[in-house]
């Protein structure tokens, strides 16, 4: 299966066939390259995945700056230290999933909830990490 395929049929799927999608999604290098992502995800700059790998190597980096991502800012609430960071803006948000190799990222925006959107990128974070990936 190509990454590809993991962003349009497992990332931006009918989340519980309520007809619902995430915003955007990415598969991602720990570099920073992009290996998939979906048409509407932003542009990632350097220093933006530099700042999320150091939380994940520290949590809590973040947690005064905010998280940054397409120079769109997030605040950062409860994830899981060195596995998931979860931030908020507005009314949507983002869910970031490590796996030993890539991370993988998931926006929303309501009527998604934070709760789908954590389901949707840590099922398949935890997918691939199984997987080796």
């Amino acid at each position: 299966m190509s990454w590809q395929t993991y962003v349009d049929e497992h990332l931006m799927c009918d989340i519980d066939g309520q007809g619902q999608h995430l915003t955007a999604a990415a598969i991602v290098g720990h570099d920073g390259s992009v290996w998939a992502q979906s048409t509407s995800f932003p542009e990632l700059k350097g220093p933006e995945v530099t700042g999320i790998m150091s939380d994940f190597a520290e949590p809590g980096h973040l947690a005064p700056t905010g998280l940054f991502l397409g120079g769109r800012k997030y605040m950062v609430i409860q994830g899981e230290p060195g596995a998931v960071i979860r931030g908020k803006k507005g009314s949507g948000g983002i869910t970031i999933k490590k796996t030993g190799q890539a991370l993988v990222f998931g926006i929303y925006e309501e009527p998604v909830t934070p709760g789908q959107c954590n389901m949707v990128v840590e099922r398949l974070g935890d997918y691939l990490v199984d997987q080796g990936l």
